[in-house]
């Protein structure tokens, strides 16, 4: 078989001297032709076009699709079956389980040597086969992610196994060992891991879903769920027994949701793990919101928002009284853009107090209270007694219903700022809900400073590229960049419009994006709007004006990022296609 320098040398990819060059250099070092020719800077070859030619060459087939982030529950039942030290060595990974047979992901498939291992550790582990290419970048992602695994739940879950076998299959357990098993080393480390892993991989929230014959493990990450660890079934209760434990609920009550937090360090960091527990068929599923203060206090600058977004909420908060309302459905990132106003507003010379449901971040200087529906102190409630601590500043987690709606206007107009959350789809939405709530439309121009919408759109990692967008994704950005004022898109073409879109690397796990950003619609109260709620609440004339105040909508806001390249014109279109 011709080599890999030969065939590049036949195709004229390189040329014969430097062939020669690779070929002394593979002899003098003992190189792999593939790292003679990637380590070489003077060759633009890439690792998976070279590939390409190589599993031509073998007739072996390319895998270089491989979702990392849904590899941990693939592996959970694979990774015993080859020691890593051999992995490692040899360069093979098991990378999924195809019928009877394990896929095997390796770099260089005629390797005798390694061959040889692998036919060897099948027969030690009574398991068929079949072998796909996989590239080195490919394999040092499977190799982290197989390692962590092994050394984490795979490793505690091989443990609970051999205590099955020393008690006579004893880890089905009952009602009355649950609490006993919850502590147990292998269960206290799978939880363990399920945290660290979460942090590490920047996940928002963790879904512990039960099955009807496994446990399965969800992280969401960048506002997208991705499967990452698949359980045993038998350990579901002890995994929920365990997070019980550690938020402090009733581990007895099943047949009722809970909530709880509790707070555990990685890397020198606090976090806080907001816990929910909601009965199902097949058992308790628990889900956990991860909450990094760092993440989650931002300050104004930092949210994403255009210059004069920005310009106009800062002018807001510096009002002496009114409210700053922020809309948008749930994970829009509301709660971040009122807590990065709490902070710009939080100094000793004011009272700041807050009612939550619950509590997402502690504030140092800032009265924090959770609403409790149980007892009866609700938002209504909670204000008419914040309204008695002589507060300055008001937050209310969410309006949503008339007595709350009357008794934050009334806050707003009897000298307090308020800070609150409203559901509608967007800014000028605000006018009409409060009007629908019972508040009088006159009262709004006085009580009002600015209503903010936002959602949230995944950010284009770097590995991004530059594109020509299709003829009707052409259309809609032109048709939006039309109706922008002309001084906020004078950078923009309408004639030679070019996008960005994902492409995945290393950094981003190859999915493309990296983080999420937010973006915006900022509607002022101006003597010219309160003219027109004064007179009619309906939102045309309201949409009229606010376009000739330079409001930008969500969809121009986010299609401005687009052509910046910070976001895919696919994530904006996704995000406000109800907007």
């Amino acid at each position: 078989m011709k080599g890999l320098i030969d065939t590049l040398e036949k195709r004229e990819i390189i040329n014969k001297k430097k062939a020669i060059s690779l070929k002394r250099e593979t002899q003098s070092t003992g190189k792999k032709e593939e790292e003679a020719i990637l380590e070489d800077i003077e060759l633009d070859v890439s690792e998976k076009e070279l590939f390409k030619i190589k599993s031509g060459l073998l007739n072996v087939p390319l895998r270089h699709d491989i979702n990392i982030d849904k590899l941990g529950s693939i592996l959970t039942d694979i990774a015993k079956l080859i020691p890593k030290e051999s992995a490692e060595h040899y360069k093979i990974v098991p990378i999924n389980k195809k019928d009877d047979k394990i896929v095997i992901g390796m770099v260089y498939p005629k390797d005798l040597k390694a061959q040889e291992v692998l036919r060897f550790l099948s027969r030690r582990g009574d398991f068929s086969y079949e072998v796909v290419l996989i590239t080195p970048s490919i394999f040092e992602e499977i190799l982290n992610e197989y390692e962590k695994l092994r050394r984490g739940a795979g490793a505690a879950l091989g443990q609970i196994k051999e205590e099955e076998v020393e008690e006579g299959g004893k880890a089905d357990e009952d009602e009355a060992d649950e609490e006993e098993m919850a502590e147990q080393a292998p269960i206290v480390r799978v939880v363990s891991v399920i945290l660290e892993d979460a942090f590490e991989g920047g996940a928002s929230d963790i879904h512990i879903e039960p099955g009807r014959d496994k446990l399965e493990v969800r992280f969401r990450i960048d506002g997208v769920l991705h499967s990452s660890l698949i359980l045993p079934k038998k350990i579901h209760r002890a995994v929920v027994a365990r997070v019980k434990i550690l938020s402090n609920l009733k581990i007895e009550e099943k047949r009722l949701p809970q909530d709880g937090r509790f707070f555990s360090e990685f890397e020198g960091k606090e976090i806080d793990f907001r816990v929910s527990t909601m009965p199902t068929t097949l058992g308790e599923k628990v889900v956990l919101r991860v909450l990094d203060p760092e993440e989650g206090m931002m300050e104004i600058n930092q949210l994403g928002m255009r210059k004069g977004a920005e310009e106009k909420t800062t002018k807001g908060i510096n009002q002496p009284t009114g409210m700053m309302l922020a809309t948008g459905p749930t994970g829009s990132g509301k709660t971040t853009t009122l807590y990065s106003l709490l902070r710009t507003l939080n100094t000793e010379e004011v009272n700041i107090v807050t009612l939550e449901d619950p509590v997402e971040y502690f504030i140092s200087g800032v009265n924090q209270s959770q609403v409790k529906h149980s007892i009866g102190y609700d938002f209504s409630n909670g204000l008419r007694q914040i309204l008695r601590q002589d507060p300055d500043i008001i937050m209310v987690g969410e309006i949503r219903d008339e007595e709350t709606a009357e008794l934050a206007v009334h806050a707003a107009l009897t000298g307090h700022i308020v800070l609150s959350t409203l559901h509608t789809n967007d800014a000028l939405g605000v006018i009409p809900r409060l009007v629908d709530m019972g508040i009088e439309p006159y009262l709004l121009p006085p009580s009002l400073n600015v209503a903010i919408s936002q959602r949230l759109v995944r950010r284009l990692c770097d590995c991004k590229k530059e594109t020509v967008p299709k003829e009707s994704i052409k259309r809609i950005i032109k048709n939006e960049l039309e109706s922008i004022p002309s001084h906020k898109r004078k950078k923009f073409s309408t004639s030679n419009i070019k996008v960005y879109e994902p492409v995945g690397c290393d950094k981003c796990g190859r999915s493309g994006y990296k983080g999420r950003v937010g973006i915006f619609e900022v509607l002022e109260m101006t003597d010219e709007l309160a003219e027109i709620v004064l007179e009619n609440t309906g939102e045309s004339p309201l949409k009229k004006q606010a376009r000739k105040q330079g409001m930008l909508t969500m969809r121009q806001d986010g299609i401005l990022k687009a052509l910046e390249g910070v976001t895919s014109v696919e994530a904006v279109l996704k995000a406000t296609k109800e907007a």
